[in-house]
């Protein structure tokens, strides 16, 4: 099940530490185990190598270019290189994002630009980029990492975060509806509380950098009394980049161990 031999993933934010795992580390990486041709991007050279590498020597295919996924012209001059390269798109997963704390008056405009700029328009540059040639094949599948921020306050002040990630899912939505004629899916991914590299910097942002502490608070927070991880979110991933899904679109998944569906969590 879920056979991905010899298609073209194109996915964002593919770098990680090494022996650790992010989003887009774990979901190259299984994407890769299952035969897809990895094309990824990084800001971070270092990050980027470590992924490649990870997956080459686990007998996979990838390469990861150098690029801002919030520079238009650069996400448009990657893929056009990738479609050239490899004569077709499978499947996009815009998975970049980071949030910055701030309330709307605290947040100042720069970040909240910045914040709209990395978590939403990096991904609609990436769709406006890809989807002329899934149009033209009739066939492909994006996936989109949103995150629960986007349908509900969990605890943290991030509005610039929150509503981009809102947007991603709308986004996502009716571009799938646009595009379904065209056998072009379009789904959102939607995690919860991850366990993540990133929890580190997380924790200096919004606990004073008491990790242990937000550690814990974060796994009381969920219904299922942990959090999720990086493999989590790859797995749904994959199931809706392959053809098991292939009557699946404009849907989100979410990955969140029930938390969006309690009444539980911090309220501000």
């Amino acid at each position: 099940m879920f056979e991905l031999t010899d298609k073209v993933a194109l996915i964002t934010g593919i770098g990680g530490p090494v022996g650790a795992h992010g989003n887009g580390k774990a979901i190259a990486m299984l994407l890769a185990a299952q035969g897809a041709i990895i094309e990824g991007t990084d800001i971070d050279d270092v990050a980027g190598f470590n992924t490649v590498t990870a997956i080459q020597t686990a007998g996979g295919t990838a390469e990861c270019s150098k690029v801002n996924a919030s520079d238009q012209p650069g996400v448009e001059a990657w893929v056009s290189a990738c479609a050239k390269k490899h004569g077709r798109i499978d499947i996009l997963v815009n998975n970049v994002g980071q949030s910055e704390p701030g309330g709307p008056v605290s947040l100042t405009v720069a970040t909240w630009q910045a914040q709209i700029n990395l978590n939403l328009n990096a991904a609609f540059y990436a769709m406006q980029a890809v989807l002329p040639h899934m149009v033209a094949a009739q066939a492909g599948s994006i996936i989109n990492i949103s995150s629960i921020a986007g349908q509900r306050y969990i605890g943290k002040p991030q509005v610039g975060y929150a509503a981009a990630k809102a947007g991603l899912m709308q986004l996502t939505k009716t571009t799938a509806v646009i595009h379904a004629k065209d056998n072009v899916r379009i789904n959102c991914v939607v995690p919860g509380l991850m366990h993540t590299p990133m929890l580190r910097s997380m924790a200096e942002k919004y606990a004073g950098g008491d990790l242990d502490g937000f550690i814990a608070k974060r796994n009381s927070m969920v219904p299922m009394r942990r959090m999720g991880d990086a493999h989590d979110v790859a797995n749904a991933v994959l199931f809706l980049a392959a053809d098991e899904s292939s009557y699946i679109t404009a849907t989100d998944i979410v990955v969140d161990g029930g938390i969006t569906a309690a009444t539980q969590g911090e309220l501000p």
